[in-house]
């Protein structure tokens, strides 16, 4: 809380106050005229749309670390702050929330109150990829290994608090965050079941430490693993309905909610109030005062609480509603081709695009920089019908082709909703590393639906979901052809 409370003015203008007696002759013209009102209430609408959309990252990321940490992580599942937790097992089918199937994922809630926190990472195993993310607050990209090497040796990063002046040990990596909170997540290329034991080797050689201001290090090395963690390490947001108009809820969210849903899920005065709470803990950059100050128009101050009037409700909630329609429609600056979509410049550094990192921020949380990972993403095919399993569909890979990676490349088909596909099949993604039949010009032939194609050609077979699905492609470590325009995925013929 800051030192001189200021609740919230109300959103309709109010007449301007009589002058006090001893400044009577300074303020005679404001005694005798009245405030004129803003210009319109479609303008205020507007107003709270963009405070809306400004302001979504930074709550559904608050809701992130309460819902993984907690207060004092006493809840199952939590894990202390400046704590790895690590997953210890594949998702299992049915699981939500576009899980990758070809990583073995750790993630922690860094705490940089006063402090620096150090992460060590071991060196990779030769041909074992894995890359360490990390994201302020707001979602911005701060650290990706995956940009320097995506297979990375041993290294040491120290994430440090804005205006720390200590000592680093030797050989520590500055990152700087502007934010008291950094999510750290860290996936380990797993291939298949049979590989989970040799890639759980690399996660407990991961470690956590702090730095206290004298510029020692004190150990805090803290660990913990979970076999149903991947169901919970930063869940994404699925596609659907936007629910309005529901409190913030003081319980655990269901299960089935991420923190990106349930931020969307908040109604104005429980959103606008985690927005206050969380920006006296993780203050926006420089170049966004003039955001700041909208917010501060409609009574949203750092530290402060938040109390609109019952007279504005339906003007809140219409804004909301436009906001969300906002952050539910693709931004015009993605990337699209071949029916696929997916992001390049501008994701993980937004600067002043906030829609784009709403967006994302919504639908697709953990989206790092375009030399991290790029993820395409399909949900019709080349004759723009959605794609359903009860089709069959053939991928065509020409030589010249072929996702452009330094790290590796997987395509994994979901439900709708964005589940892993709730039966039995012979596997759940298809990536480089398997042993594709080629044709006879080295091309190869993608063959995607719901009934096997055949024995001939079932090593080329990615089993779909029945109904309606998506294909996502993950790029780990791009190369710049794939978001410089000479590279797109491929058509989705259907047969």
């Amino acid at each position: 809380m800051k030192t001189n409370p200021r609740w919230a003015f109300p959103l309709h203008s109010v007449a301007c106050a009589a002058a006090v007696l001893g400044a009577a002759a300074l303020m005679a013209g404001c005694a005798t005229k009245t405030q004129q009102p803003k210009p319109s209430g479609g303008w205020l609408k507007d107003q709270v749309a963009d405070a809306y959309t400004f302001g979504f990252p930074l709550v559904a990321t608050d809701l992130a670390r309460e819902r993984a940490a907690g207060g004092d992580a006493s809840r199952p599942g939590q894990a202390p702050l400046n704590t790895l937790r690590h997953a210890t097992a594949l998702p299992p089918v049915g699981a939500r929330g576009f899980p990758s199937v070809d990583t073995l994922d750790s993630s922690a809630w860094l705490d940089l109150a006063s402090e620096p926190v150090l992460v060590s990472l071991p060196a990779a195993p030769r041909g074992r990829y894995y890359d360490a993310r990390a994201f302020d607050a707001w979602t911005n990209s701060l650290y990706s290994s995956a940009e320097r090497m995506p297979f990375p040796k041993a290294q040491t990063i120290a994430f440090v608090p804005a205006g720390w002046k200590g000592v680093l040990p030797a050989g520590a990596l500055r990152v700087d965050s502007p934010t008291r909170y950094v999510w750290l997540s860290i996936r380990v290329r797993v291939n298949g079941q049979r590989d989970v034991r040799e890639a759980r080797k690399l996660q407990t050689a991961m470690e956590i430490e702090t730095v206290p201001g004298t510029g020692g290090v004190k150990s805090a090395k803290s660990t913990a693993n979970d076999a149903a963690a991947n169901a919970a390490l930063a869940t994404p947001a699925t596609a659907g309905a936007w629910p309005t108009g529901a409190a913030e809820r003081t319980t655990a969210p269901p299960v089935s909610m991420s923190p990106a849903e349930q931020a969307a899920s908040l109604d104005a005065n429980a959103f606008f109030a985690r927005l206050a709470r969380a920006l006296d803990d993780n203050p926006p950059a420089p170049d966004d005062a003039h955001e700041m100050n909208q917010l501060g128009e409609l009574g949203v101050v750092p530290g402060e609480p938040v109390q609109f009037r019952k007279s504005d409700a339906e003007l809140l909630a219409t804004g909301l509603t436009d906001a969300r329609e906002r952050l539910a429609t693709v931004p015009s600056n993605a990337l699209s081709k071949n029916g696929w979509t997916w992001f390049g410049d501008g994701a993980g550094n937004y600067g002043s695009d906030y829609t784009l990192r709403a967006f994302l921020a919504r639908n697709q949380p953990g989206t790092g920089t375009k030399d991290s990972e790029v993820r395409p993403v399909a949900r019709v095919d080349s004759d723009d019908h959605p794609l359903n399993g009860a089709n069959t569909y053939v991928l065509h890979i020409a030589p010249n082709q072929v996702p452009p990676v330094r790290g590796f490349w997987t395509l994994t088909a979901y439900t709708k909703d964005g589940s892993l596909a709730d039966s039995k099949v012979p596997r759940l993604s298809i990536s480089d590393r398997d042993k594709l039949k080629k044709n006879r010009d080295g091309s190869v032939d993608v063959i995607v639906s719901e009934s096997s194609p055949g024995k001939a050609r079932a090593s080329n077979w990615l089993p779909a979901p029945g109904g309606d699905f998506q294909l996502v492609m993950r790029l780990y470590a791009p190369k710049p052809q794939a978001t410089d325009g000479t590279w797109a995925p491929p058509v989705i013929e259907r047969q």
